[in-house]
């Protein structure tokens, strides 16, 4: 397996070069053998956790903004590991963000 030294991606044979998608081409040596056995297709649909609403966790806390008393909260190790967690609250209606210490 070889690698475009011009992008960094995967060198593919065709037509007895290797070929990037940048443009770069490589004669292929003939003390290797080059073969791809399966093509996979990219997907451009990629969804971040968490940025989804409806894939949140959700508790029942009042926004010391608005006063909705929904949020989706998160725990993170802010301090040492020897400490609680933090928690981060992100209220569902007006998106304000608080943090409360356990």
């Amino acid at each position: 397996m070889e690698f475009c030294p011009e992008c960094g991606a995967m060198l593919l044979p065709k037509e007895g070069k290797l070929e990037c998608g940048c443009g770069y081409t490589k004669d292929l040596s003939d003390d290797n053998e080059y073969n791809v056995s399966k093509e996979i297709e990219a997907e451009e649909n990629v969804k971040m956790l968490g940025e989804v609403d409806d894939m949140r966790s959700t508790i029942k806390e009042t926004c010391p903004e608005c006063g909705h008393d929904e949020a989706y909260y998160e725990l993170k190790q802010t301090r040492s590991a020897d400490e609680a967690p933090t928690r981060i609250f992100t209220c569902a209606k007006c998106k304000h963000t608080w943090r409360a210490y356990h």
